[in-house]
């Protein structure tokens, strides 16, 4: 691999990847010192920072592209989880000798593609050297203040909901590092989870936009774990009746002998949304998601006095997600 000609000419040919910015509040992205962008009065503006390492959060084997969107993605989430739209991002990118002048703008046509898609204007940010490839983003989104959502409303008699069955990204995971007997259907199904995985934000502002939904939050690192820190933040418990499992999901833990619902409680990276809301609205809300969103929003449970995640059978759920500190 070569290395990038000069810093200004990369950044040259990363702003041609961008393009115009598709909103009209930002009034000078990538290119100078800093961004300029005009905030709506009416918003409130949410802002988030990821970051994702090579060999932790990806693998330099997997596509530039897939790892760009991947990377901006979390950061979407995040945003999704506040009931907010994305507006503008910034990146830092540390590069390495396994990261040359191509892979770096097939990476920013990844986070390009999908930024596009979503309304999100990529303002600029930081090239560097780095031991390992990565991504350091910050997304800021805007949202009206009775839109926001956010992980401490719980209540004891609210009903848990999550908008995606979960494990399929984690099955991506493990059949990146090791194959499995499943159906090239369900790989490419599992592989894309993993790698694409689509920021769910008009299932944030849909859900936003209903006073009878009190928390949410996105499932980055386990439902277990997520779980766990909403019911935390809260001061309350829950009661997990049900582990809805992606079918993909399914399909490569029976094929690796492992229990399906393990990948759903600590696989992570789904990037589907866990909220609570008001238990006599659920029917609606439920009704109304699927007729919008062609798919059903899962009931788990109920918000408990008291703390922690039990079972329905009473047994405490221990966390099973992922921890960025302890790598597990």
């Amino acid at each position: 691999m070569s290395a990038p000609r000069s810093e200004d000419a990369l950044i040259a040919e990363l702003r041609a990847v961008i393009g115009a910015a598709p909103r009209r509040s930002l009034r000078l992205g990538i290119g100078d010192d800093a961004a300029i962008w005009r905030p709506s009065r009416s918003q409130l503006s949410v802002i988030t920072t990821d970051a994702l390492v090579e060999d932790v959060h990806f693998t330099a084997a997997m596509e530039p592209e897939a790892i760009g969107h991947r990377a901006l993605a979390a950061n979407l989430s995040d945003i999704a989880a506040m009931g907010a739209r994305p507006v503008l991002a910034t990146i830092a990118l540390g590069v390495n000798a396994r990261s040359d002048e191509a892979w770096i703008v097939r990476a920013y046509r990844g986070m390009t593609a999908l930024a596009k898609r979503c309304g999100c204007a990529l303002a600029g940010g930081d090239i560097t050297r780095a031991p390992a490839i990565t991504f350091a983003i910050t997304v800021v989104g805007e949202v009206r203040p009775s839109n926001v959502k956010r992980r401490d409303g719980a209540r004891p008699g609210d009903t848990i909901f999550v908008t995606s069955a979960l494990g399929a990204s984690y099955a991506g995971l493990m059949l990146s590092r090791q194959r499995a007997a499943v159906s090239e259907e369900v790989a490419a199904a599992a592989r894309t989870a993993y790698e694409l995985p689509e920021p769910q934000l008009a299932e944030g502002r849909f859900l936003g936009a209903s006073r009878n939904v009190r928390a949410l939050m996105d499932t980055s690192d386990g439902l277990s774990t997520d779980l766990a820190r909403l019911c935390a933040a809260s001061g309350v418990g829950a009661r997990l009746d049900r582990i809805p499992v992606d079918p993909t999901a399914s399909a490569v833990a029976v094929a690796r002998g492992e229990d399906p619902e393990t990948y759903a409680l600590g696989g992570g990276e789904d990037f589907a949304l866990l909220g609570t809301m008001d238990a006599r609205a659920f029917a609606y809300l439920a009704g109304r998601f699927a007729k919008r969103f062609g798919r059903e929003l899962y009931n788990l449970g109920t918000i408990t006095e008291g703390a922690g995640v039990r079972l329905a059978n009473g047994v405490a759920l221990p966390r099973s997600g992922w921890d960025h500190l302890r790598g597990t």
